[in-house]
């Protein structure tokens, strides 16, 4: 069985969440979630829409998914060592360098696992920052 591993904020699903999990489950048999803890959303991008334990709980509803849990709050890699994924798929905007992913992985004795980026969806409403932007310019008209 080939394990993947995606991860993401999923504050609000939309077609580019949808397209992603997709892409990432045609890579194996069984796809794990990381869902992003409300501390490390708070941290790396914004206050979130949706607690945690609802996210995910969206998230685990959604047709390609197997497995959803919440990350960490540490090192990303606890996560991964407990997931052990044979393949990490990255979101298309999401900010990781591959290579030094790669690597950081290697050097953590995890250098079989294969990481690839998964394709933007060509929707226009691909990402929730456009969704919340399309929502403020319906607000002023």
């Amino acid at each position: 069985m080939v394990k993947v591993m995606a991860s993401g904020v999923f504050d609000l699903i939309h077609p580019g969440h949808v397209s992603y999990l997709n892409q990432a489950r045609s890579y194996g048999d069984h796809l794990t979630v990381v869902v992003a803890s409300d501390q490390t959303v708070r941290t790396k991008k914004h206050e979130p829409i949706m607690p945690e334990d609802m996210r995910a709980s969206m998230v685990g509803f959604l047709k390609p998914v197997d497995e959803v849990v919440i990350g960490g709050t540490g090192d990303i890699f606890d996560t991964v060592s407990k997931i052990r994924p044979d393949v990490i798929v990255l979101g298309y905007d999401q900010k990781f360098d591959e290579d030094k992913l790669r690597n950081d992985l290697a050097a953590r004795g995890m250098g079989s696992i294969r990481v690839v980026r998964a394709d933007e969806c060509a929707d226009d409403l691909n990402a929730t920052r456009r969704i919340v932007a399309k929502i403020r310019e319906m607000g002023s008209q």
